[in-house]
C-alpha cells in the first residue's frame, strides 16, 4: 500500500501526515490526525455526520480522498471553540437543547458555521437548506434551527 504525505491546515494549524492510497478524509482525520469530531455515520454521503469545511465550503469527509486536501484548509467542529470560549453556535446549541445524543452535532455545527460565515443573517428557510444534508434522530430539528437563528439574530454572543 502506498502512503502519500499530506500537508494541510486543520482548524488554523499547519499539519502533515501520511495518507494511505485511497483513504478517505474522514478516516484520515480520525485515525491519521486524531481529530475525532467528524463522525462516521453512513459512509455513503447521506447522513452529514462527517461534515467538514474545505477552504470554507462544506464537504462530506467520507466522500473526499485525504490526498485531495493537500495544500488546503480543513475545518472541523474541534476548531470552533477559541480555547476555553465556546463558539456562539456551540453556546446556542447548549442554551436551546439542540444536542440530545450529540452524534449529529459536529456536522450540524460545521454546516451552520459555514452558513453564518457566508450569510450572517439567514432566513429560516436558508437555515433549513444549510442543514438539510445533516440527519438528526433526536431533536426533530426545531431546537437546532432555533439555536442557529438565535445566533443569526444576535440573541447569543460569544
Amino acid at each position: 500500500m502506498t502512503r502519500k504525505p499530506v500537508t494541510f491546515t486543520l482548524n488554523g494549524q499547519s499539519r502533515s501526515a501520511f495518507a494511505e492510497d485511497g483513504q478517505n478524509l474522514l478516516d484520515f482525520l480520525r485515525r491519521g490526525v486524531g481529530d475525532m469530531t467528524p463522525k462516521f455515520g453512513c459512509g455513503q454521503g447521506t447522513c452529514g455526520a462527517c461534515t467538514v469545511t474545505i477552504d470554507g465550503q462544506t464537504q462530506l469527509a467520507c466522500l473526499v480522498l485525504a490526498e485531495a486536501v493537500d495544500g488546503h484548509e480543513v475545518g472541523t467542529a474541534a476548531g470552533l471553540a477559541d480555547g476555553g470560549t465556546l463558539d456562539p453556535l456551540q453556546q446556542s446549541f447548549m442554551d436551546h437543547f439542540a444536542a440530545q445524543c450529540g452524534y449529529c452535532s459536529p456536522g450540524m455545527l460545521v454546516s451552520a458555521r459555514a452558513l453564518l460565515d457566508r450569510n450572517p443573517r439567514p432566513t429560516r428557510d436558508e437555515v433549513i437548506e444549510a442543514i438539510s444534508g445533516n440527519l438528526c434522530r433526536c431533536t426533530g430539528y426545531e431546537p437546532i434551527i432555533t439555536a442557529i437563528l438565535a445566533v443569526a439574530e444576535g440573541r447569543i454572543r460569544a
